[in-house]
């Protein structure tokens, strides 16, 4: 990896790993981190050209960041942990599980998506605008070039093939939120493309964790309970 991505962690016990969306940072799940931390080994991570991770070199990918989570792992010497990711964090799970799926104990999938199509077009489409609009400065500008591929990683990716995901046999629990941007007709598409998969709809909005924190963790707990 030709970065070193920043982290911050609490809690001992077996490793939950907390991935943020897209232009957020770790920060995000700060009511997970106090919560989880009781019972778990807790770490949020800020992605690659996020937070406080440097961008460096390597492409600005979905499959790129699975990778870089990967060597994050190696580094602290965690040969398989839970994750959870939300939107797309919860989109590099995905990925990071088809590439390593010895790597994965669980999913917590909140608000990820197989592609583009499964965002609702309301939110989609001012999304594609500011992309395209960002790109055609992007030569011109850093900040036009930085947030072209802030965008892109929402209209272009994350192109993951539903029947990929009968691969992961790992135990999965989708949720996301009753009015959530992404469709409630492709949430439920994801959960059944898994062979072991458990659904939940906690009331709110995309942004469950941050917002209704009660609810979800206790779902999430719930589900983390049942593992053995």
């Amino acid at each position: 990896m030709d970065i070193t991505l920043h982290y911050q962690e609490a809690g001992a016990g077996e490793p939950l790993i907390l991935l943020h969306g897209n232009g957020e940072n770790g920060e995000y799940f700060r009511h997970q981190i106090v919560y989880f931390s009781q019972k778990y080994r807790v770490i949020a991570v800020d992605t690659r050209g996020h937070g406080q991770s440097p961008r460096g070199t390597a492409p600005f990918t979905i499959q790129q960041f699975a990778g870089d989570l990967k060597d994050f792992m190696d580094q602290l010497e965690i040969s398989r942990a839970v994750l959870l990711g939300f939107s797309d964090g919860a989109n590099i799970a995905m990925k990071f599980a088809l590439s390593y799926p010895e790597r994965v104990k669980a999913l917590i999938l909140n608000g990820g998506n197989l592609n583009a199509a499964g965002v609702k077009r309301l939110v989609q489409l001012p999304i594609e605008i500011g992309y395209w609009m960002a790109k055609r400065f992007a030569e011109k500008s850093a900040d036009a070039k930085a947030s072209m591929e802030l965008l892109g990683l929402m209209v272009n990716e994350p192109n993951i093939p539903a029947v990929r995901l009968r691969e992961i046999h790992a135990p999965v629990l989708v949720i996301a939120g009753t009015r959530d941007m992404i469709k409630k007709s492709h949430t439920e598409e994801l959960a059944q493309s898994f062979p072991n998969a458990r659904l939940a709809f906690v009331k709110g909005n995309h942004f469950i964790a941050a917002k209704n924190p009660q609810a979800f963790n206790q779902t999430v707990e719930s589900f983390l309970e049942n593992l053995g």
